[in-house]
This record gives structure tokens, C-alpha cells and sequence, in this order.
């Protein structure tokens, strides 16, 4: 097919190419339904590859490509977490179509994620001491406009947006974490799963730190089902989920994912006092900005603990490969800022009406 003489996919188009999608998710068996049907998959796979044309070959790139890539690779990932609903949603977990199409987006999507950095440049870095740099900018920075625009202007409306936004990934917060924690025992592991005991709360499910994300979605009188506001997430929020997907599944991949966690554990408590003062201004309860209270506590520990415990021992153990860390650092760096940004600009045009 010659993508070049396609006109572009509408919004509409790429959500009923979605639907699709999700029907051939509820197949009881994937697999053999493709191989009874051969040409059942073709349409919607002539509108992946559009999509795909679109996000990362085109300039500028379709938003709306970006987002319908998002959504299915969104869709994909989440079959690695259980959610405690029906048992056939998970039926084509190990299905060979979907790791196909997974691995088809996630290639062309990582490489044009990877466009934004020198790799050569972070290979000759002193690694020690660049992370160090890092971590000590991101745990006090400067205020950037879109975290005082969250903090000073954002209304009630607005507030209530966000965690609607949020949501999505506040309700499994951690969730990847703990794909990476089996495996042989050591010191390093020990951390991480003493990072993991805490934000699960110690097995108390109050404690958990996704029940104080739900405690600020019911006294906001939002939905506190999971997936609830799907529809509302920006494409850029999803491709933040979606990485940690893709650093947390492949162990080759294990370095970049922690210098992605380092970055969250080390920003998180800058970034979430803009939310918790926010929330103060707008005279919000307690139990409305609790789950930003309980993470600018326990992230300035949780950060000193990746940073000396889990990512310095890292460099020691993998000399060669250390610089890895760093790539993961600054990408989620990327990523986490243009979520951020992208969940600013939804908020205002809920604001402005």
C-alpha cells in the first residue's frame, strides 16, 4: 500500500479502527480467529501503519495518529497487569498477533522517542557524577510555567481534570515496579523491594498508596473505578505509561528502567507540591490532597534510596553499560515533562470552556 497517496486519518476513523481493535482483544482465542480469517486483520492494520506514517515519519506529526498508537499499545500493556475483572479479558495475553503489533509500534515509536537525545554524548559522561548532577536540579528546581500554572491558577474545575487525567495510572501506581524485583537476591533488589513494600504500604491496603489516590477522587465526587476518564488521557500521558512498560518488561532494558524510576522518585516531590498547594489554595480537605502529601514525604527518602543504594551500586556492577542509566534518566526526564505540559493545556480548555 502506498501510504503517501492516502489522505489522513480523521479522529473518528482512528477511534473505530480502536473499536476494532478491542473486538479482536475479546476473541476467545486470537490466534487461530486470524488464521481462520487471514484478511480480518487488514484494515485495521492498514490504519496502524497510516498512524505510524503519520506520528513518526511526517512533520509535523498527527496528533491524532499519536494518540490512537498510544491508546492500542496502552491496550496491550495493560494485559500484564491483573485488575481483578473477568478472567477472559486476559485470554490473548500470550497471543502472537498482539505481540506482533506491540512489538511493531513499540520499534517505531522508541526510535522516534530516541531522535530527541545523543546517545554518543551520555556514552561519554562520567556517570557518577552526571546523575548526581541531575538528581540534585530535579530534587529543588527552578519553578517551570507549567508548575505555576498548577499551583497558582488552576481552578477547582481544573483540579478535578487533573485527577481525572491522573487516574489512570494513579490507581496501579508502582504497578511496573514490581515486574522487575524477581529474580536472585541482592542488596540492590533488597531496595527495590523495599521502595515497592512502602508504596504498596506494607501490604495494608489503606496504607497503599493508590487507596490515597481513590480517597482524592471520592471526596472530589470523581469516578474512582479504574480506567474510569480513558477517554480524557492525552497521548502523552499514555506514552509515559507505555515506557515504563517497555524499559520494565525486557531485562535488557533494566538500567534504563531504573534511571526512569530514579528520575520519578527524585522529581516527584517538586512536581506533586505544586498539585498539594494547589489544592491548599483552593481550600480542598485534607483527604483531597492526601496522596500528594504521603508522596513528598516518603519520595525524598524514596529518592536518596535509588540514588545511593540501587543506581551508584548499578555503575560498579555494570561499568560498560552505566551510561544506560543516564539515557533512562534524561528520556523520562522528556517524558514526564511533556505529559505534564500536555495535562496543563487539557486542564485550561476545560477552564475556558
Amino acid at each position: 500500500m502506498n501510504l503517501s497517496s492516502l489522505q489522513p486519518f480523521t479522529d473518528l476513523e482512528y477511534r473505530n479502527a480502536h473499536e476494532s481493535f478491542m473486538h479482536f482483544l475479546q476473541q476467545d482465542d486470537l490466534d487461530q480467529y486470524a488464521a481462520d480469517s487471514p484478511t480480518c486483520l487488514q484494515p485495521f492494520e492498514q490504519v496502524l501503519d497510516l498512524a505510524m506514517s503519520e506520528a513518526y515519519e511526517d512533520q509535523p506529526s498527527s496528533q491524532d495518529a499519536h494518540l490512537f498508537l498510544q491508546r492500542i499499545l496502552y491496550r496491550i500493556n495493560r494485559l500484564k497487569l491483573f485488575w481483578y475483572d473477568n478472567l477472559e479479558n486476559y485470554a490473548n495475553e500470550h497471543s502472537v498477533v498482539i505481540f506482533s503489533l506491540r512489538t511493531k509500534i513499540e520499534t517505531a515509536w522508541q526510535a522516534w522517542e530516541a531522535k530527541c537525545l545523543d546517545i554518543d554524548y551520555l556514552k561519554g559522561l562520567d556517570i557518577e557524577a552526571a546523575l548526581r548532577t541531575r538528581t540534585a536540579e530535579d530534587l529543588d528546581p527552578e519553578p517551570s510555567k507549567t508548575g505555576l500554572y498548577f499551583r497558582n491558577d488552576m481552578s477547582q474545575a481544573g483540579y478535578r481534570h487533573l485527577l481525572a487525567i491522573a487516574s489512570l495510572d494513579g490507581l496501579v501506581e508502582a504497578s511496573q515496579l514490581s515486574r522487575v524485583i524477581g529474580g536472585v537476591g541482592n542488596e540492590i533488589q533488597s531496595m527495590l523491594t523495599k521502595i515497592l513494600m512502602e508504596e504498596y504500604g506494607g501490604g495494608k491496603l489503606a496504607r497503599k498508596h493508590s487507596s490515597f489516590f481513590s480517597a482524592m477522587l471520592a471526596e472530589c465526587d470523581l469516578d474512582t473505578t479504574p480506567e474510569a476518564y480513558i477517554d480524557i488521557v492525552p497521548w502523552e500521558v499514555l506514552a509515559n505509561i507505555n515506557h515504563s512498560f517497555t524499559v520494565c518488561e525486557r531485562k535488557r532494558n533494566f538500567l534504563r528502567y531504573i534511571g526512569s524510576l530514579l528520575y520519578f522518585e527524585i522529581s516527584v516531590p517538586a512536581a506533586f507540591q505544586n498539585y498539594k498547594m494547589a489544592g491548599e489554595r483552593l481550600g480542598l480537605s485534607e483527604q483531597a490532597i492526601g496522596y500528594w502529601d504521603v508522596h513528598i514525604k516518603e519520595d525524598l527518602r524514596h529518592g536518596q534510596w535509588m540514588l545511593n543504594e540501587v543506581t551508584l551500586p548499578l555503575i560498579t556492577r555494570y561499568p560498560d553499560s552505566a551510561w544506560e542509566l543516564v539515557w533512562g534518566y534524561d528520556q523520562q526526564r522528556l517524558l514526564s515533562t511533556r505529559a505534564s505540559q500536555a495535562i496543563a493545556k487539557c486542564v485550561q480548555q476545560v477552564e475556558n470552556g
